[in-house]
C-alpha cells in the first residue's frame, strides 16, 4: 500500500526548506519500508507556480482537491505570502488537517499562517522567532519554544534555517527510518559527521 505525502507549492516557496524531506522520503535507501509513501505537489490551482529560487513546479492537484481522509501528512513550506489572502485555503486546510488528527509540518512563514489562523494559540510551537510570530496578533506567545523544530502530537513547527530538523521530525512522523538509521542520518546532514555515511551505508 502506498501512502501520500501532500505538499503545499505555490510562489516564492522557500525551496530549501523542503529539499532534505523531499529527497529522503522519494529516495528508497535506508527506508523501513521503501517505496511506502509517495508526494503529491498541492498548488492553488493546477496552474503553475514559482518558487523563491525561480523553479517552475506544475502542482499534481489543486487545493480544492486535497482531503485529509487521502493523506498520510501535510508539508507547508515557508514563503513570502502566509498572511496574504490567497494563502487562506491552504490555512484552512491546515486545521481540517488537525481536527481529522493527519499530522501537519509547518516551517517558517507557514507558522505565521497557523498563528494567523489560531492554530498555535493552544498548543507548543515554533517558528523564526518569537517576535516574528508575535507580529499576527496571535494568542500563543506563552507557547513558543525557542528550539529549530518543535513537535506536539500531530503538528510540527520549524525555523527556516532548520531544514534538517525538520525532516528528521517528519521522517519520525512518518516512521520512516529504523531509530538507529535515523541517528545515522542525523549524524550526517544535521551534525556533519562523517561517521553517519558509513554507518548508512553499513545500514544498507
Amino acid at each position: 500500500m502506498t501512502d501520500t505525502v501532500h505538499v503545499a507549492v505555490f510562489d516564492t516557496l522557500a525551496d530549501w526548506e523542503i529539499g532534505y524531506v523531499t529527497a529522503h522520503i522519494r529516495r528508497p535507501s535506508w527506508q523501513r519500508n521503501p517505496g511506502r509513501y509517495r508526494l503529491v505537489t498541492v498548488g492553488p490551482t493546477t496552474d503553475p507556480v514559482t518558487t523563491m529560487g525561480g523553479l517552475r513546479v506544475v502542482p499534481d492537484i489543486a487545493l480544492a482537491d486535497l482531503d485529509p481522509a487521502d493523506s498520510a501528512l501535510l508539508i507547508l513550506p515557508g514563503g513570502d505570502t502566509w498572511a496574504e489572502p490567497e494563502m487562506a485555503g491552504f490555512r484552512a486546510a491546515a486545521r481540517r488537517f488537525l481536527e481529522a488528527d493527519v499530522p501537519v509540518a509547518a516551517a517558517c512563514g507557514a507558522t505565521f499562517g497557523l498563528a494567523v489562523e489560531g492554530l498555535l494559540d493552544d498548543r507548543p510551537h515554533t517558528s523564526n522567532a518569537r517576535e516574528y510570530l508575535e507580529m499576527s496578533g496571535y494568542g500563543g506567545g506563552a507557547h513558543y519554544v525557542d528550539a529549530p523544530v518543535v513537535r506536539d502530537g500531530n503538528l510540527i513547527t520549524a525555523s527556516a534555517v532548520a531544514p534538517v530538523h525538520f525532516a528528521r521530525a517528519i521522517f519520525a512522523v512518518l516512521d520512516l527510518y529504523d531509530e538507529g538509521v535515523a541517528a545515522s542520518w542525523f549524524k550526517l546532514y544535521g551534525d556533519r559527521n562523517p561517521a553517519g555515511f558509513y554507518e548508512l551505508m553499513a545500514a544498507g
